[in-house]
């Protein structure tokens, strides 16, 4: 089912701009996102693979696949090279019940500064943002695109009352306006107003720019 962004009730106004942001949405993102795809792909893919050898030898898998809401409300699974230790989830749990001030940075944030889950290859993976490098695959599948708003469990809808319908409308992004703008430095809720802000005005130069900052994002570790 296509959406049209302008048609969510009370939250864009239709005018001209709309109009050629939705036609952007329905046609020439996806063809951006294959095309980028593609050019990436003779760099990318051998790198993944030297990073997923690296991160075998560090013990346990090479890639990890979480759950994540998609467009239309639909579950897949984003991949990314695995950055964490075997048992995660246990690791947390106990970090968290011991460390009052992690609980509520986690509390608010959904992540921590200093996670003692993550090993020490994927502190570099995460910095360098190449642990994200395998959701080309996901863009690739049509599952993801290159830009849009972060793709987040089910559980974290809920910090999206009002607008889930916006965030249905598009495919989530490798990166936006979050990844730009601070990343684990924004607070939670400034995410999810600056993802309402990209379902807005959503088009093919901000996607571009957007990118463009990407690169140098990633390339100053800036906001991880």
């Amino acid at each position: 089912m296509k959406h049209e962004v302008f048609d969510v009730p009370g939250f864009v106004q239709r005018n001209p701009a709309r109009v050629r942001s939705a036609r952007y949405l329905s046609n020439g993102k996806r063809a951006l996102d294959v095309i980028g795809v593609l050019a990436l792909a003779p760099i990318a893919a051998p790198l993944v693979g030297a990073l997923w050898c690296a991160v075998r030898l560090d013990g346990g898998a090479g890639f990890f696949g979480h759950e994540r809401v998609g467009q239309d409300g639909r579950a897949f699974h984003c991949w990314k090279l695995r950055t964490m230790v075997p048992d995660a989830r246990a690791r947390l749990r106990d970090h968290l019940r011991h460390d009052p001030a992690a609980a509520r940075e986690w509390a608010q944030t959904y992540k921590l500064r200093n996670d003692p889950r993550v090993t020490r290859l994927g502190r570099f993976l995460r910095k360098s943002s190449l642990d994200e490098l395998p959701q080309l695959w996901n863009v690739l599948r049509g599952e993801m695109s290159l830009v849009g708003p972060r793709p987040v469990p089910r559980a974290e809808l809920l910090e999206y009352a009002g607008f889930e319908r916006a965030y249905y409308a598009m495919r989530p992004g490798i990166t936006g306006l979050w990844q730009v703008s601070g990343r684990n430095k924004v607070a939670y809720a400034d995410r999810v107003q600056m993802d309402m802000t990209y379902a807005r005005k959503a088009s093919l130069l901000m996607d571009l720019r957007i990118l463009g900052r990407t690169i140098g994002v990633v390339l100053r570790r800036t906001g991880c």
